[in-house]
């Protein structure tokens, strides 16, 4: 597990960083300010198609799928899907053209109406990201099959790739209309890349292949997963909505800190894909336990400490990353705010995986979406008081409701600790927020205290989980 996730990990820690090189030099070259909130606005619905497919959603349905067939049948599976899914990002991509002025208006109604007009040219233009944002998403499934995990993982570096080098390169003279090709460029590379591993195997895309009874499959797997992913993305959407009206900036400096938050969850990432990978091949009920509680172990070695380092260094990173016309107390707050939400989101993400291995995709969304209907409670009322922190105060209290429902439902609580491992991530956190952040250090002492404090809460969930030892059957 450790080996195949390091693979991947590379290639996603390079995708991360391209990803947020783009929005650190999109910071720079615009400004915290409306133009750059306008963007935000249009890339929303293809950032989320793309971060749903790159965070497993067609993977965790269609890659059992693949491995069920015999290999001679495997080939007609993948081109009957290649034409489907073709087919849908077409659609999609003329059904976000047409309606770009509509949709720009309801992701981000507190924006002027230039501004509007700003972001639904722009979202015309990338709506055609979702054909190559859909192909590349089935094209991943056999290399993940084959456990060639590197070029699988190197999606979001291609996708972001051509619009890092524009930014670099024009700087401050970069339009909207150009820069929007360029993910569209990036999406249709991230696609090609991935065609040699199916040719080699014999795939053939002009070859005609029956196409009812793959579909059907795969539409009775997708089905509950896009539900759930909907309602997280619903959630993203209701985020945007209520930044809109937090005044100018304000989308961007949240789209920034889930950015600069997602960084430390690239290894977490590639760990999702290896455990369902793993679990979909163990025959055993205590074999996918065993494996489910040694990426458990994995996920709190990888977040707690990642999220500890985080809450430490917020302000530093504020001050160095973003320029100095915004407000960094503000930012810094958010940006600890979000740390801890991607330990409890990390547990839930292994949950999820460890159903998906039974061919379960029902419990998984229904607890989702109780934690995201706890969510947009929370994005309603709480911006009142907390103002900006209310977005990842919300998201704290639904990943903690999904993550307590996800334990209770799959009957997994007791063999795996969850609820000790949950109160000792609590007191880490609880302590290091009460007694260590501070919004005004951020000096050479501030990066001292973050890596020691960091460092030291790794060694000490090492030599308690000790990871290392092979897994034990539960």
């Amino acid at each position: 597990m450790l080996g195949a996730t390091t693979w991947l990990t590379l290639a996603t820690l390079a995708g991360l960083a391209a990803g947020f090189g783009r929005e650190w030099l999109l910071l720079h070259d615009w400004g915290v300010g409306s133009r750059t909130d306008a963007f935000l606005v249009a890339m929303f619905l293809p950032e989320a198609a793309r971060m749903m497919m790159a965070s497993g959603l067609l993977n965790a349905a269609a890659l059992p799928l693949y491995q069920s067939r015999p290999a001679e049948q495997r080939q007609a599976w993948l081109g009957a899907q290649f034409w489907h899914l073709a087919v849908v990002g077409v659609l999609l991509g003329c059904g976000l053209d047409l309606a770009a002025p509509l949709l720009a208006r309801a992701i981000g109604p507190g924006q002027s109406a230039a501004d509007l007009v700003r972001a639904s040219h722009s979202l015309r233009i990338l709506a055609w990201c979702l054909p190559g944002i859909c192909l590349q998403a089935l094209l991943v499934v056999p290399y993940q099959a084959h456990s060639r995990f590197l070029l699988a993982g190197m999606g979001s570096l291609l996708y972001n790739l051509p619009a890092v080098i524009l930014l670099a390169w024009q700087r401050h003279a970069v339009d909207e209309v150009p820069l929007a090709w360029a993910f569209v460029a990036g999406s249709v590379l991230m696609m090609i890349v991935l065609l040699p591993l199916p040719c080699h195997l014999g795939w053939r895309p002009w070859h005609r292949v029956a196409l009812r009874v793959p579909i059907r499959e795969l539409h009775g797997r997708l089905a509950p997963l896009l539900l759930s992913a909907g309602a997280s993305q619903g959630l993203a959407w209701l985020e945007r909505i209520c930044a809109s009206y937090l005044g100018a900036g304000t989308i961007s400096i949240v789209n920034f800190a889930r950015k600069l938050n997602n960084l430390p969850l690239v290894a977490l990432m590639s760990l999702n894909q290896v455990l369902l990978g793993l679990m979909g091949r163990a025959e055993q009920a205590a074999e996918r336990r065993a494996v489910l509680a040694r990426g458990l172990q994995l996920t709190s070695l990888l977040t707690v400490p990642a999220a500890v380092g985080m809450i430490l260094i917020a302000p530093v990173l504020v001050h160095w990353l973003l320029p100095a016309s915004i407000d960094p107390a503000r930012t810094a707050g958010l940006l600890a705010w979000m740390a801890v939400t991607l330990v409890i989101g990390g547990w839930n993400a292994m949950l999820a995986r460890y159903a998906y291995a039974h061919h379960d995709t029902t419990t998984p969304t229904r607890c989702e979406l109780a934690g995201s209907l706890l969510n947009a409670i929370g994005l309603l009322l709480l911006p009142r008081w907390l103002g900006v922190n209310a977005i990842a105060v919300a998201a704290l209290l639904g990943v903690m409701l999904t993550g307590s429902l996800l334990a209770r439902r799959l009957q997994l609580g007791r063999g795996l600790q969850l609820a000790r491992q949950w109160l000792v991530a609590a007191a880490v956190l609880g302590v290091v927020g009460w007694l260590g952040y501070a919004p005004g250090l951020i000096g050479p002492t501030a990066w001292i205290k973050a890596v020691a404090a960091g460092s030291l809460c790794l060694a000490g969930y090492a030599l308690w989980l000790r990871p290392w030892r092979p897994p034990a059957p539960i």
